[in-house]
């Protein structure tokens, strides 16, 4: 079975037009299609968003028993497809069931004049579910007969490449598990493995990858024997495994941040004394340092290279959700230093949305 990569990813969202504005107007993307009762997407609005090989599918409810609605119900928005490329959806179908993975819709073929799409789902984590996609022809087509295409509006200032990886929190004593299921089912392997300690909270990481390199999942579990964190505030605040963070490819991540802060974006805040040795600890960094400090811009390294990264802050009013930019600079994994910075720059942001108070934006 061939994972090629991240065909799209798909939130189910409170109102799929509200969130449309933010990503469009905020992050830059652009609208690409759109689907509703009208298109056959019955009890349902779905909105197809792009920016460069992004593509991501905002869907909403139209009656509370639609599995939308009951997920947001639960869950508030957030991501709940992560749909994966193969090149043959139906054998990929039978040989994940085959070694153990939940088949939840079987294959379904959507023609359209000159595109062919086949798509199947299975489960995931919580109530998170692969979709499985192969694609014949123009590829334009995002799902032809269900999503019409609309006059792109465009995204000229564009500054995101692709989906670099997602991170998932899952509940204590569930890590070993999932990764069990994605190295056994989905013949992903292991490339790191962590453990970080701050401040009397624990929390332990593993990441895995497809054999194609092109997905790539953070899994994310805490220490039940520490203090509780930001890892147990995801869990309790989305009602249980999900992803906490979309990592998404810059080629420029200064010019990036800069671009998304002047449409309104906001980052989680880095601490000066961070970049006092930082050259110290991952050697010589291309670009002014002090511009990185100004942007509040990590820089870590792992044996091919570095890597600089920023995290938003989340959108959402659970505190739950939320982006990280990344730029490679021939690093290929991840390094053991922003691991930590992260999980010290959201237990800053949890504090000071709890100081605020009730009623008042944060």
């Amino acid at each position: 079975m061939d994972i090629r990569g991240i065909d799209h990813i798909e939130l189910y969202v409170g109102d799929a037009r509200q969130a449309a504005f933010y990503f469009c107007r905020a992050v830059g993307f652009g609208l690409l299609g759109q689907g509703g009762p009208e298109t056959g997407l019955a009890g349902q609005r779905s909105l197809l968003l792009g920016q460069a090989d992004i593509r991501m599918v905002l869907t909403s409810g139209l009656s509370a028993d639609h599995p939308a609605s009951r997920y947001v119900q639960r869950h508030g928005d957030g991501i709940a497809v992560v749909a994966l490329e193969v090149d043959d959806v139906a054998g990929a179908y039978a040989r994940l069931c085959d070694r153990g993975a939940v088949g939840l819709t079987p294959p379904t073929t959507f023609t359209g004049a000159d595109a062919e799409v086949v798509t199947a789902e299975v489960g995931g984590f919580g109530d998170v579910v692969h979709r499985l996609v192969q694609r014949r022809g123009d590829r334009r087509d995002f799902l032809p007969g269900v999503i019409e295409a609309v006059p792109a509006d465009g995204d000229a200032d564009g500054v995101l490449a692709e989906i670099d990886h997602l991170a998932v929190c899952v509940p204590p004593g569930q890590l070993a598990a999932t990764v069990r299921q994605y190295r056994e089912v989905f013949g992903f392997a292991e490339i790191f493995t962590e453990r970080i300690e701050v401040d009397g909270q624990a929390m332990n990481s593993t990441v895995v990858q497809s054999p194609s390199e092109r997905v790539t999942l953070v899994l994310l579990e805490p220490d039940a024997t520490g203090r509780a964190g930001q890892i147990d505030a995801f869990l309790d605040q989305h009602a249980g495994a999900g992803v906490q963070h979309l990592g998404l490819r810059t080629d420029d991540i200064v010019t990036a941040v800069e671009t998304l802060g002047r449409r309104g974006v906001r980052f989680a805040g880095t601490p000066g004394s961070y970049y006092d040795a930082l050259e110290d600890r991952v050697g010589r960094v291309d670009g002014q340092v002090e511009r990185l400090r100004d942007l509040g811009v990590l820089v870590d390294r792992d044996h091919g290279g570095q890597l600089l990264q920023i995290f938003t802050e989340s959108m959402h009013v659970r505190r739950t959700l939320f982006l990280e930019l990344i730029e490679r600079r021939g690093a290929r994994t991840f390094g053991s230093g922003n691991i930590k910075a992260l999980y010290e720059a959201k237990e800053r942001e949890l504090a000071a949305a709890a100081a605020v108070p009730q009623g008042v934006p944060a």
